[in-house]
């Protein structure tokens, strides 16, 4: 109204409490209760009414509420109690990798990822990906591990969920205030922002760099929302995952080759560099271009660039790997692929998949020389999925292994089972959260405390639950009496199922509601009633998956569903740990195998919830028969329907002979003594297995370390390690057409012993007996892809002519039964950090294989 002036009436922190104000910025206090006690303590009903946001609790406090904090000597004794845990924990020295790798001095991780899922006061997050990279960044905090972490900073987020009255998903992208995020501009010594660049087609497109905390890590958000930029760049990091091909190409030049220079320019001179998912994979084209300008050959520097390079996989669904076509390529990268020192078909073969596209997993692959899958389903899955790329090779062999995915178990553990823990676990059992022995005393918890403990989360879900759907209610009319009958059933006693995921169609969310009259009959009984919550967001281009948003929506107010399916809209990290905290059972039923890993059902354990899933991902892994139940079985199906089929049919059984009934069996003092028995299995076969404490730690004893010693000892000496195994390649690559294999002594084809006496010559060209091995390789059956009984190296016998050698062995066969085998070169250096990272390989040249 143009008669009024706007004012801001700010609140001024009392000298004593002004380190509050420092502290909030470090979002190590989100995973520390004692922490966000402070917050709570100075307005309860404030800090949830900005959803746990002290900046935002800081605009809207009172002075006098400050004062009166600040004269409170119970207030003041937290304050400085924290204040000391925290600073114990920013210098303490005896963390776990000072201690395991004390002469690491130089080393340290970039870790890029196009989200991070810290704390939902920072929304550059949209799903399993961010929140995965959160908490692998919180314990490399934790456990004092050098690593930094590489971002864009998006100004809107990712979209915030409502439902209208049918049902419909509308996406909500607020423009965020920055002064009420938890992030700071990184700045010079002038005191000015600091600022990168990248060459866009006819322009440059400049970024700021903001600072998000977690602990000791520091995460860098890249921003293109400032005055230098022209309009259609400044929106550049306003949504994630938003707009077309050609946004989501800009938006990873720059967080890959931005994310380079926003490095350089901070100063950190990183030793390890891993590109989580391949969105960010332009990352070792800007360090090739560095090799390059310093005079070294393509590749001298893709060698150098691979040496140092990790990159993990999450995604086993060909859909889901970014891939853009050679004509927008083209546009981007015309004026500039000669600085990589290569022709523009061997610039776009680096990442031509078989669609001639170019994939950032492709690129990716061809440029790390770690590689890494989600769990160890993932890795196989990965491995067949990415077998072109190494033809030839045997699938067990092809260098992609995997890392099984964990959750940062102190992020998800809620207050209640934190204290129940420190009651009755070790002192140090924070230091100790992968040590699977310690769990074990998970087991002298009397039942009644655990239960009594996971009955007072169930009902702060509740609390939660009937908020959300009142809101949600009111605002789209829907009458009073609906809303209480959808909470009629929301009681502690009720057993609870939740199933809360991103809405892809391979989730299968409506997979329950295949059989409608089945799950009525296994809903009806009102002596054991049972409600499922469903929360989720589907892309805002995934109609389908906004679909199954509809059918589920449209079934909670059914007259026989409703009150027994309920849908919250707005999935974040804040529901999250409601849900995972509060419900019985955790749904999960993918499609097999398209879950790479699937973390939210590992957060569940943590509070004593138990699982319910297909035998995918982690959980293919984690299920030991007492910890939870099994949807379907663990097989591939040709035909989608069968497998629908037969995995809601496995579901209602379950859930109507095992759950159900375990379920409320109680006790003379109402405690299923079953299921708490099943709920402390799940807590200490869960737990430990699969934190990111456990994880983090494979990353850097299986990835890290490995990586970094390897690239210490190939650059040492101005890089004569390098340069020697480059010049290798080359000679290989010459002369590999004439390596061949041919047998000298064919063997019958039934053996009255279990010895195989092989003897073959090999033609080796120009290369020497010390460039190659020989072995054979023996499987089974007759599937080629059969994991094999025996690889064992052929011993050179002699040289027959100048460029042909003799090769032999007595291979000894484990039992009697049908074999097939195969004679194979390799090519061998001592300094190659996987066996077949060439990808070359000679097989013998047979008609047809020996039955």
């Amino acid at each position: 109204m143009k008669h009024f002036k706007r004012i801001t009436v700010q609140s001024f922190f009392p000298e004593e409490m002004k380190q509050l104000q420092d502290f909030s910025y470090n979002l190590w206090w989100s995973w520390r209760p004692k922490a966000q006690k402070l917050f709570h303590e100075l307005d309860q009903k404030l800090w949830y009414e900005v959803e746990h946001n002290p900046l935002k609790m800081f605009k809207y406090i009172s002075q006098a509420q400050l004062n009166e904090k600040n004269n409170d000597p119970e207030f003041s004794a937290l304050l400085s109690e924290v204040m000391d845990e925290y600073k114990n924990y920013m210098t303490r020295e005896d963390t776990w990798f000072n201690k395991q790798y004390p002469d690491s001095k130089d080393f340290q991780v970039a870790y890029f990822s196009a989200e991070f899922g810290i704390h939902e006061t920072v929304p550059v997050y949209s799903g399993g990906l961010g929140i995965l990279a959160g908490d692998h960044c919180k314990s490399a905090s934790d456990l004092g591990i050098p690593l930094i972490g590489v971002g864009m900073m998006y100004k809107q987020g990712y979209f915030i969920q409502r439902f209208d009255e049918e049902g419909r998903q509308e996406n909500i992208h607020p423009i965020y205030d920055f002064g009420e995020i938890p992030i700071t501009l990184v700045k010079n010594d002038e005191d000015l922002p600091i600022k990168i660049s990248i060459n866009l087609p006819g322009r440059k497109v400049y970024a700021q760099i903001w600072q998000m905390t977690a602990g000791r890590t520091n995460i860098y958000l890249l921003d293109t929302d400032i005055q230098e930029n022209l309009p259609e760049d400044r929106i550049l990091t306003s949504q994630l995952y938003g707009g077309d091909s050609e946004m989501r190409l800009t938006q990873e030049l720059l967080l890959g080759i931005g994310g380079v220079r926003a490095i350089r320019a901070l100063g950190y001179k990183p030793t390890v560099w891993h590109m989580n998912e391949g969105h960010s994979s332009f990352m070792v084209l800007e360090r090739i271009k560095e090799f390059i300008e310093k005079g070294y050959s393509f590749d001298l520097a893709k060698e150098l660039v691979s040496s140092s390079s990790v990159f993990t996989t999450h995604t086993p669904v060909a859909a889901g790997h970014d891939a853009f076509d050679e004509p927008l390529m083209q546009k981007y990268f015309e004026e500039c692929y000669h600085k990589y020192a290569l022709e523009w078909r061997n610039f776009f073969n680096l990442g031509k998949d078989v669609n001639t596209n170019f994939s950032m997993t492709m690129l990716a692959m061809n440029m790390a020389k770690s590689i890494n899958g989600v769990s160890k389903l993932h890795g196989e899955v990965s491995r067949e999925m990415w077998q072109d790329l190494w033809k030839d090779i045997p699938v067990d062999e092809i260098p992609i292994t995997s890392i099984t995915n964990g959750v940062h178990t102190e992020t998800w553990m809620s207050r209640e089972f934190r204290e129940l823990y420190d009651e009755y676990m070790v002192k140090d059992w924070l230091d100790k959260l992968d040590d699977s022995e310690m769990w074990k005393d998970i087991e002298v918890i009397p039942s009644r405390r655990v239960w009594e403990t996971h009955l007072h989360r169930k009902a702060r879900l509740v609390d939660i639950v009937k908020t959300r759907l009142e809101e949600r209610n009111k605002r789209n009319g829907v009458a009073p009496h609906l809303t209480e009958n959808m909470c009629r059933f929301l009681n502690p006693d009720t057993l609870f199922i939740g199933f809360a995921r991103r809405f892809a169609t391979y989730k299968r969310a409506t997979l329950i509601f295949r059989d409608l009259e089945r799950l009525k009959k296994l809903l009806s009984n009102s002596n054991r009633p049972v409600v499922f919550f469903f929360a989720g967001k589907a892309h805002p281009a995934d109609r389908p998956g906004q679909e199954f948003i509809k059918e589920i929506y449209r079934l909670s107010y059914s007259e026989d569903f409703i009150g027994k399916i309920i849908l919250l809209e707005n999935y974040n990290m804040n529901l999250a740990r409601y849900l995972v905290s509060g419900v019985d059972i955790w749904l999960n039923n993918p499609r097999r195998p398209r879950e790479a890993s699937g973390t939210s059902g590992e957060k569940v354990p943590i509070n004593g919830g138990i699982n319910f899933s297909v035998l995918d991902g982690w959980w293919e892994e984690g299920y030991n028969k007492k910890n939870g139940w099994t949807i379907g079985e663990a097989k591939d199906y040709a035909n989608l329907d069968i497998q629908d089929n037969e995995d809601s049919s496995s579901m209602y059984y379950t859930l109507e002979k095992m759950i159900l009934p375990e379920y409320y069996d109680r006790n003379d003092d109402n405690i299923p003594e079953a299921w708490v028995q099943r709920m402390k299995e799940s807590i200490k076969s869960v737990l430990p297995r699969y934190s990111t404490a456990r994880m983090v730690k494979d990353y850097v004893n299986k990835l890290y370390i490995p990586t970094f010693q390897y690239s210490e000892k190939m650059t040492a000496k101005d890089n004569k390690a390098v340069k020697d195994l480059v010049k290798w390649k080359k000679n290989i690559d010459k002369a590999w057409p004439e390596v061949w294999v041919t047998e000298m002594t064919p063997v019958e084809e039934f053996l009255n012993e279990n010895h195989l006496n092989l003897s073959v010559e090999i033609q080796l060209g120009k290369l020497k007996p010390a460039d190659v091995k020989v072995e054979v390789y023996v499987i089974k059956d007759s599937s080629i892809n059969s994991n094999p009984v025996v690889i064992q190296e052929l011993d050179m016998q002699s040289g027959k002519t100048k460029n042909r050698y003799m090769y032999a062995a007595n291979v000894e066969l484990p039992k009697a039964g049908s074999y097939q085998y195969g004679i194979r070169v390799r090519p061998f250096h001592p300094d190659l950090y996987k066996a077949f990272e060439t990808r070359q390989i000679r097989w013998m040249e047979i008609e047809e294989m020996n039955s």
